[in-house]
């Protein structure tokens, strides 16, 4: 399959240099090799979308179970601010 593809001078010239040093044969190496990787990096991105709306699932259920409290994040703060003053002990 053929297929023509237009880029701005900036990518064009970022393709050439690719192949100019000597890592790809051909700007059709480079363009394929962005294109896995731009496919790796939406499975990925994918991935992470599903895990957040898992969690927000996760949450809402939760809410509606009614696992949930409310909390006080200055009551947070100083449970926080007296472990860091305790000493550590090694």
């Amino acid at each position: 399959m053929s297929l023509n593809v237009s880029l701005p001078p900036e990518l064009e010239n970022r393709v050439r240099q690719h192949v100019e040093s000597g890592l790809y044969s051909s700007s059709s190496e480079v363009i394929r090799e962005a294109l896995r990787l731009f496919e790796a990096y939406q499975g990925i991105q994918a991935a992470n979308l599903a895990a957040l709306k898992a969690d927000i699932a996760k949450g809402v259920a939760d809410v509606n179970a009614g696992r949930v409290r409310e909390v006080s994040m200055s009551s947070i703060k100083e449970r926080g601010r007296a472990i860091r003053a305790t000493p550590q002990s090694d």
